[in-house]
């Protein structure tokens, strides 16, 4: 099961926005980002650091912004006429905004709110990314891509028999973890998850949960939710996000525990949002 505490070499001390002192480089930095959708500011000054070491949840209420700055790490807001992006963002040191978007997305994978998987075969949901991105040298290759990415989603052995079975009929939670194992497949460094259990019941987001903790260490994940449960459970690191800005970030422990900002106290004890 997951645990709903930090371990001991996350007791950290809280900081407001970025980890400046942390000894450990971030996988991805975020600074000075607003986010324009035609005269509208959707996104105020967002800066943080992403680690590799820790699940990073984005906590607030509808509209407040934390699923457009979560777009914002793989250019997603591209994709939308109106919207404009200023500020620095970066991948291992990069600047994502002069990166090939194709290269960045298969870098940073996405997990989308409503499970999508192609209508496909289970096989060829996994196989599409590598093929096109070149990663397969072969059919043996591409089969243990394939194993190897179900196995990581916790789903090998319930589809093993029925690779050529289509995608959309899995339940929801497996067509959720197919398209976690459909991210992982191409190898990215980064996995965002969009409200990924959203529209799933408690067991099936049980097991998304339990999967996020396996994964943890070797992608820096960064997860959306409305459940502050659940970024509880799955998260070491928490921003809380309100009209636009990133009000604070800290360890999970102490965001939940002992936030020190008001608006956050008063969104964690359920006065507002």
């Amino acid at each position: 099961m997951v645990s709903n505490q930090p371990t001991l070499d996350t007791m950290v001390p809280t900081v407001e926005f970025a980890e400046p002192n942390s000894d450990l480089t971030p996988k991805m930095s975020a600074r000075n980002v607003y986010v324009y959708y035609g005269e509208k500011k959707a996104l105020d000054d967002v800066s943080i650091d992403i680690q590799t070491k820790y699940v990073t949840a984005f906590i607030g209420p509808s509209g407040c912004g934390k699923s457009t700055f979560l777009r914002s790490l793989n250019r997603m807001n591209d994709t939308i006429a109106a919207a404009r992006v200023t500020g620095d963002i970066h991948l291992d040191g990069e600047d994502i905004h002069a990166m090939d978007v194709v290269q960045l997305r298969a870098r940073v994978g996405m997990v989308f709110q409503k499970p999508n998987p192609f209508p496909k075969s289970i096989f060829e949901n996994i196989a599409y990314g590598p093929r096109i991105h070149g990663l397969a040298d072969g059919k043996a290759d591409l089969d243990n891509i394939v194993e190897k990415s179900l196995r990581r989603a916790g789903l090998w052995d319930e589809v093993k028999d029925r690779l050529q079975d289509s995608g959309t009929a899995l339940s929801g939670g497996q067509q959720q973890r197919l398209c976690i194992a459909r991210a992982i497949a191409v190898d990215p460094e980064v996995i965002l998850m969009d409200e990924p259990c959203s529209a799933l019941d408690p067991i099936a987001t049980a097991r998304i949960e339990e999967l996020i903790d396996d994964l943890r260490g070797r992608y820096a994940i960064v997860i959306v939710t409305h459940s502050m449960q659940q970024a509880a459970r799955v998260s070491q690191r928490t921003a809380f996000f309100h009209l636009g800005k990133m009000v604070e970030y800290g360890v999970t422990s102490d965001i939940f525990t002992n936030p020190r900002e008001e608006r956050t106290k008063d969104y964690i004890t359920g006065r507002y949002g």
